[in-house]
């Protein structure tokens, strides 16, 4: 392998590492809230959506700040990875494989977040 595309790997493997510490602070975070507060349970698809879109977002743009081109298809691998990844964790932990609509939409929404971050990861690196 390169030194170029090792460097590529380690921003994709980086971008995911991030966005996974945000995503573990979120949620432990809204746990503790719903533990210690009056808050209901009624939010937790949402929290989930929004955290995961923020996560792969980041994911992307990590992933592709080094790229010196195609930012948008490193961001989608990021995404991809960061949907597969929490996909795996949510079945180890329920112990039961569901597909359905939202973890459909889970993996559509981390794909398009992971590109969209991608693109600004690129761009961001080509100003400099």
């Amino acid at each position: 392998m390169k030194n170029e595309q090792k460097s590529q790997v380690s921003n994709l493997i980086t971008g995911i590492l991030i966005a996974y510490a945000i995503t573990a602070v979120v949620f432990i975070g809204y746990a503790m809230l719903l533990t210690y507060t009056n808050m209901t349970e009624n939010n937790i698809s949402l929290i989930v959506t929004i955290t995961s879109i923020a996560a792969a977002i980041v994911a992307g743009f990590d992933a592709a700040k080094g790229a010196k081109n195609r930012g948008w298809l490193w961001g989608m691998i990021a995404g991809v990875f960061y949907a597969l990844i929490l996909i795996c964790i949510m079945i180890w932990i329920q112990r039961a494989a569901t597909f359905d609509s939202r973890t459909l939409t889970l993996i559509v929404l981390s794909i398009a977040s992971g590109g969209l971050g991608g693109v600004l990861g690129i761009n961001f690196n080509n100003r400099k």
